[in-house]
């Protein structure tokens, strides 16, 4: 870790350095106090040059102004440029390196314009005067010039700085707000994973207390049915709870399907934290097979490569539309599940024929289930549409646009 000394809120090493520039211009008027016009009134002045500059670089427009009053009197008096004078160019280069303002060093670059004048005609003979003339303009001009570059580039660095303090802060704050926001989609997660569960396990239990006397066999089946759900759904609980309590600092190198991806699962480079695909859709019917449904399973089209999102959301869909079927419509319900792969979009159709043996219990309202699927579809800009049918039952039918499409977004309830 670099520690930065100061002294009177001044960087040490600026001070050293401006202390050793403001003692070399001090021993310069030291040097010729015996055969210098003005003697040691003139060295003075240089004094009082020296101890102005150390303040060249909090105060660099003062200084200027006051080491050319300097500079003035010592013309003035007619001693001419003496050796102590690079104080002079020394103020200049500062004013314009570290002034707030260009203009400063502009009106500091014209007074030294002045001063050049004046110095050259001090001088005997006019070729003699245009040579000095020339001599000092071209060494104030290029010192002028020097600070011009320093400070531009000076600048460029400073901006540059703040550029990446500024990505930096941004970076932070969008890992921030990309952990936030999967976390969020893991509760979400971890409500599914509690109501679709719950609902089976609830309808099994009703089913196996209404057979235990007349059909134990049957009464045994879904109190199994009843203890795998709790396992796998304790299991997935486990898994996600426990991301909910990982620290996760974000990886700055992560692609952008590693965190914070529209409808995520989770975590899905995990082996133990995967996202549902669709791939696992089979197990989800025959789970909901063993539950007592009659289950019919349709697609139809090509199907296309989906982001992992959006077969989440296919997942989800379909799962909430068969514990609906499965709370309402009750156990011996056929349910007709379509997958629809079109150009544009996949459609998902859920629909049953509300024929099942009705719940020993009425199903629990106030649920959320048709909520999380409008949100769930509208992230896609999709379609949503859930309500009965004439013919009897409950339809839901999402669509959801493939990402090379632009839709509007339309979510209905029928």
């Amino acid at each position: 870790m670099t520690v930065n000394r100061t002294i009177l809120g001044r960087p040490l090493r600026g001070v050293a350095f401006d202390a050793s520039v403001a003692a070399a211009v001090v021993l310069l008027g030291l040097a010729g106090l015996a055969n210098q016009p003005g003697g040691g009134k003139a060295t003075l002045v240089g004094v009082a040059m020296a101890v102005a500059l150390l303040f060249r670089r909090a105060h660099p427009s003062v200084v200027a102004a006051v080491v050319a009053a300097l500079a003035l009197v010592q013309v003035a008096a007619g001693w001419g440029p003496l050796l102590f004078d690079v104080a002079v160019l020394i103020a200049l280069y500062s004013v314009v390196k570290y002034a707030d303002r260009l203009r400063d060093g502009i009106l500091a670059g014209i007074v030294a314009a002045v001063g050049v004048v004046l110095a050259g005609l001090q001088t005997q003979g006019v070729i003699a005067w245009w040579a000095a003339a020339i001599y000092y303009g071209l060494v104030t001009g290029a010192v002028w010039l020097v600070g011009l570059n320093v400070r531009t580039r000076r600048f460029y660095v400073l901006s540059l700085e703040e550029r990446a303090a500024t990505l930096e802060r941004e970076r932070e704050a969008e890992a921030r707000a990309a952990v936030a926001g999967e976390r969020t989609r893991i509760a979400r997660e971890l409500h599914d994973v509690v109501a679709h569960s719950m609902a089976v396990m609830i309808v099994q239990a009703d089913g196996a207390r209404f057979t235990l006397d007349r059909d134990p066999e049957t009464a045994r089946q879904a109190v199994k049915v009843v203890a795998d759900t709790g396992r796998q759904a304790l299991e997935e609980m486990r898994r996600l709870v426990g991301v909910l309590r990982e620290p996760s600092a974000p990886d700055a190198g992560a692609g952008p399907g590693a965190v914070g991806e529209p409808g995520g699962a989770g975590v899905a480079t995990d082996p133990e934290h995967r996202r549902l695909a669709l791939a696992e859709l089979p197990a989800l019917l025959d789970r909901f097979r063993v539950a007592g449904l009659q289950v019919r399973h349709t697609v139809t089209g090509e199907p296309a490569q989906l982001p992992p999102g959006l077969e989440l959301t296919v997942y989800r869909v379909v799962q909430e539309g068969l514990t609906n079927a499965l709370k309402h419509a009750g156990v011996g319900a056929g349910v007709e599940v379509t997958l629809a792969h079109d150009d544009d979009a996949v459609v998902v159709r859920v629909v049953d024929d509300g024929r099942g043996r009705p719940p020993v219990s009425p199903a629990p309202s106030g649920g959320h289930g048709l909520v999380g699927m409008r949100e769930r579809v509208g992230v896609y800009d999709g379609s949503l549409a859930a309500g009965p049918r004439l013919a009897g039952g409950w339809q839901v039918e999402a669509r959801l646009p493939l990402p090379s499409t632009s839709p509007t977004t339309e979510v209905t309830a029928a």
